[in-house]
């Protein structure tokens, strides 16, 4: 498999060398809770969970969670987060690009999952999503603007991957997905970081 795979994010985690870690659920989290977009009673997977802090933010909320992540170090942390706020959710150890949830769901978070995935693997993992959610199910997506000066030159670098919105146009495409019009909404989780909120809808 191209890019990290499941021993680089697993020792990240169990050593806790996690820079990215924002100590809190993305602002945008809660924007989407508090206009009604994500509601109690959703159903909603979260790929590449990591530590926790959007599944616990969303059960918080009232939502059905499940968060998936092939590091276990991840997913003890997440487990451990969930332990202290007396909160359930469903934590599976597995390969995003391989699992299959029992039936569709109305929501997925697509967060950091993307982002942290080699390039090569968009396409596959953007079937996925697509297979695990309900026809008119939400694809909630923070896209990370993480371009790099290589990129001028040809290079892959990451992760994070950059989240180009062309490309993201061309993995997400009309009409397998309805898109809202731009602009998006620019969400700016830490210092030289951006993302893309945008919200599409399975058709």
């Amino acid at each position: 498999m191209a890019g990290p795979g499941k021993d680089f994010w697993q020792e990240r985690f169990a050593t806790g060398e996690i820079p990215w870690d924002r100590g809190g659920a993305d602002a945008q989290i809660g924007r989407w809770i508090a206009d009604g977009t994500l509601a109690a009673g959703n159903h909603i997977i979260v790929p590449g969970c990591g530590q926790g802090w959007e599944v616990e933010a969303l059960a918080a909320a009232g939502m059905t969670v499940v968060g998936i992540d092939y590091a276990a170090s991840a997913l003890d942390r997440c487990r451990a987060l969930l332990a202290q706020r007396s909160l359930d959710a469903e934590l599976i150890e597995a390969d995003v690009l391989t699992w299959q949830p029992a039936a569709p769901a109305d929501a997925v978070l697509e967060q950091a999952c993307l982002c942290a995935l080699y390039p090569d693997h968009w396409q596959r993992y953007a079937a996925q999503l697509h297979r695990w959610l309900r026809p008119g199910g939400q694809l909630l997506a923070l896209f990370m603007q993480a371009r790099k000066d290589g990129a001028a030159e040809g290079f892959i670098e990451g992760p994070p991957y950059h989240g180009d919105i062309n490309a993201m146009r061309a993995l997400f495409p009309e009409p397998a997905w309805r898109w809202p019009k731009p602009p998006y909404t620019i969400v700016r989780p830490v210092v030289g970081q951006a993302e893309l909120a945008v919200v599409l809808v399975r058709a």
